[in-house]
């Protein structure tokens, strides 16, 4: 596409969160001797301008709230001239390292968060979705769910070693690079035709905001389906929602709900979608999931 994928911008905010965890107190986070650890529960990310290979980028951040166990995170990528390119709302849970439950931050630990609460930029702001807004429990996404309403799978296989953290478990980078690369086996054909209709441009795609819900955390050798509905459509944009399932015990690793678009190469735009195309897209991605 031209630009970085949404994979390298979560592996950025991860390697952030990873830095900012020593200014919170806890050094070794991020380590792999670490007793406690943090990690994201709810994330939303707005993809402002998008980032070219070899342009400057910086990221800065701080904390909105403070739990007895979890707290929110806002972290932002800008360009050299100051504007803004991505912006991340993480919710994120202080967990055991060797159990995974939730484990209250150190007196120490809180007071360093709560040193750095300060208020995102306005700029900064979602706009498709709330990213507080209720969803459903882990236990109400089922892998028969999505086969029983005919939503097509678009990508399967096993976690790889090298996918996984310092702790045994698969990479945020990772989910969320696993869906991106399978949107293609599903919308590939579709948006060479939308870009048909427009004229014969350069096809290309494009995510602009994204909430993602991380429900489990798998290791090496587990098995995923990625099943993906139809959320919304309008004339330049349309909203899919992606379960990343386990096959073995019918529950879900990882939910997602994106607002994309169908990229102009050259131009740089959003190509307008022809309104028997979008009754294409209802047939190809049937509606029927949801966060």
């Amino acid at each position: 596409m031209g630009h970085m994928n949404v994979r390298l911008y979560v592996e950025k905010q991860v390697e952030g969160m990873a830095a900012f965890s020593h200014a919170l107190d806890m050094p070794l986070a991020f380590q792999e001797s670490a007793p406690s650890t943090f990690v994201p529960v709810d994330q939303h990310v707005r993809f402002i301008r998008e980032v070219l290979p070899g342009r400057p980028i910086s990221m800065d951040g701080c904390v909105v709230s403070v739990g007895e166990s979890d707290a929110v995170i806002y972290q932002e990528l800008r360009h050299s001239d100051g504007a803004l390119s991505a912006a991340f709302l993480t919710r994120v849970a202080h967990i055991d390292t060797k159990a995974r439950e939730l484990f209250p931050w150190s007196t120490r630990a809180r007071a360093a968060l709560e040193a750095h609460i300060e208020t995102p930029p306005a700029e900064a702001a979602p706009r498709s979705f709330d990213p507080y807004a209720p969803a459903l429990e882990t236990s109400d996404i089922r892998i028969e769910t999505a086969r029983d309403l005919g939503i097509p799978m678009i990508g399967k296989g096993a976690v790889p070693h090298h996918h996984l953290d310092v702790h045994g478990r698969m990479t945020p980078a990772w989910i969320i690079g696993r869906i991106s690369d399978s949107v293609p086996n599903l919308l590939y054909d579709w948006r060479k035709r939308v870009a048909e209709a427009a004229g014969g441009v350069r096809m290309g795609a494009a995510v602009l905001e994204n909430r993602l819900r991380y429900h489990r955390w798998p290791k090496a050798g587990d098995l995923y389906e990625i099943h993906t509905s139809l959320g919304s459509t309008a004339e330049k944009t349309h909203s899919l929602v992606h379960w990343v399932m386990d096959p073995v015990t019918g529950l879900p690793w990882a939910t997602s709900q994106v607002v994309a678009i169908t990229l102009d190469l050259d131009a740089r735009k959003a190509i307008a979608t022809p309104p028997a195309m979008l009754e294409d897209l209802e047939r190809i991605a049937p509606r029927g999931l949801s966060l």
